[in-house]
């Protein structure tokens, strides 16, 4: 498809907007929806203190945003195949702005006289704020189908790599926010924030060619003809449900959502873990530690992300994968072993980088894999991979108990067997591709 997109070959109107239209609001609005992550994250201290918090309930609560985002990937990643993306999109920043409205409602009529009467509901509200953390699979569906195999992985990295950035830059912003405006107008900065987000969205978004075309009133076989006019590659399968089981049934689908759950999971996870590691075992305060988490971790991992999916293109996802989980298990090694801030600062940029241009080349090759349920494959590696940012932290945790403060370092051996395992997992999509050139769609039933 070219930029700006003509008119198809049948002579109709030409579609509206054009790929880099569709591209810059998915990215804008995922970078809105994103910030759920660290809802409670960067003022999780007020809300332990006010409450009178255990670990497990400040732990749960924390986490909340993330497991939702994760789930909800699954459906309204295969829903793309049904509807197209603008309908999902809006539906999920929609209830994210929901639940940081019922938030701030709970604050301005209780703060500071909160107490665990109040829990379940901030418990309830912080995970509907978190539902546009989902809005990453239908984000990755839409592109696939928006751009040819040669610009893909490029395009869906620059998505997910600046859509991502939004954690790391609320994780500064926060605890500012927090000392300026107070908790109440922290989140109700944050609810205008996601409102006008929405809003902007909802004017710019467009669906890709094939849905226009549906939306016009033609049917699915004269609908995919006057798409590939323009310019479409990949079409959807057209049923939510089928699409998931079908990805389902593909065995590489599942290769690439264990490599997730390391690479995309383990960002979610030590996005949460590094604060702890660099106040506990190096002794910085906590927002200093906020700051770091953020300038080597939070952030440079995305922006390491858009690299990773135009190195994807040029030397092949499979390629990439593999080099990059080795960075992973060379720079964790490093981090198990150091206790010199300064190398452990080197080894965390590191690992974000080994972790971010991994994440973009397993997406980057999902359209190639699974060519015929892009939607459900989407959800579910998004879904399910995404879980790691859940499992890990407590294993990590564990390796405190056991170890005391050296347990913040002797924890990254977890990620050192992970990036093993997910090097292997690579080397084995490496070898069954039978060295066919980057685009090339491989079988899909074995």
């Amino acid at each position: 498809m070219s930029e700006p997109t003509t008119p198809s070959a049948a002579g109709d109107a030409p579609i509206r907007g054009s790929q880099r239209r569709a591209v810059s609001a998915l990215t804008f609005a995922y970078f809105v929806g994103f910030a759920g992550v660290v809802v409670y994250g960067p003022v999780a201290a007020e809300f332990e203190s006010v409450l009178g918090l255990s670990g497990v309930l400040l732990g749960l609560l924390v986490a909340a945003p993330q497991l939702t985002g994760s789930l909800l990937r699954i459906p309204f990643g295969a829903w793309v195949d049904d509807v197209g993306s603008t309908k999902p999109f809006a539906i999920l920043l929609g209830l994210s702005a929901v639940g940081m409205g019922g938030l701030l409602v709970i604050l301005l009529t209780a703060y500071p006289n909160l107490s665990m009467v109040h829990y379940p509901m901030i418990f309830l509200f912080g995970s509907l704020s978190g539902c546009g953390i989902a809005a990453f699979s239908v984000g990755i569906v839409d592109i696939s189908y928006w751009y040819r195999s040669e610009r893909r992985g490029t395009m869906l990295a620059v998505f997910a790599g600046l859509g991502t950035t939004s954690p790391g830059i609320f994780t500064i912003i926060a605890p500012f926010a927090l000392l300026t405006l107070g908790l109440t107008g922290t989140y109700a900065a944050w609810f205008v924030f996601l409102l006008v987000g929405t809003a902007i969205f909802l004017v710019f978004a467009v669906d890709s060619p094939y849905f226009q075309y549906r939306e016009r009133g033609l049917d699915d076989d004269e609908a995919k003809r006057r798409a590939a006019a323009d310019g479409q590659e990949l079409f959807p399968s057209g049923d939510a449900l089928e699409s998931i089981t079908h990805a389902a049934t593909i065995r590489r689908s599942w290769l690439l959502t264990a490599m997730f759950f390391v690479s995309f999971g383990g960002y979610l996870a030590l996005t949460v873990w590094y604060p702890s590691y660099w106040h506990n075992l190096y002794g910085l305060d906590l927002q200093t530690a906020g700051i770091v988490t953020a300038l080597t971790f939070t952030l440079l991992s995305p922006l390491f992300r858009v690299c990773g999916g135009a190195i994807s293109d040029r030397v092949g996802g499979e390629v990439t994968t593999m080099v990059s989980f080795g960075l992973v298990a060379l720079s964790t090694l490093a981090l198990v072993s150091t206790r010199d801030l300064t190398l452990a600062i080197a080894a965390t940029v590191a690992l974000g980088a080994g972790l971010g241009i991994a994440s973009a080349a397993i997406y980057q090759l999902l359209p190639t894999y699974v060519p015929d349920a892009v939607g459900g494959a989407s959800g579910l590696v998004g879904g399910l991979g995404g879980f790691g940012g859940f499992v890990v932290p407590p294993v990590l945790g564990l390796f405190v108990d056991v170890y005391g403060v050296d347990g913040y370092a002797h924890g990254f051996v977890v990620y050192l067997a992970l990036g093993i395992l997910a090097l292997a997992l690579a080397a084995s999509l490496y070898r069954s591709s039978e060295f066919e050139p980057v685009g090339t769609a491989v079988p899909a039933d074995d």
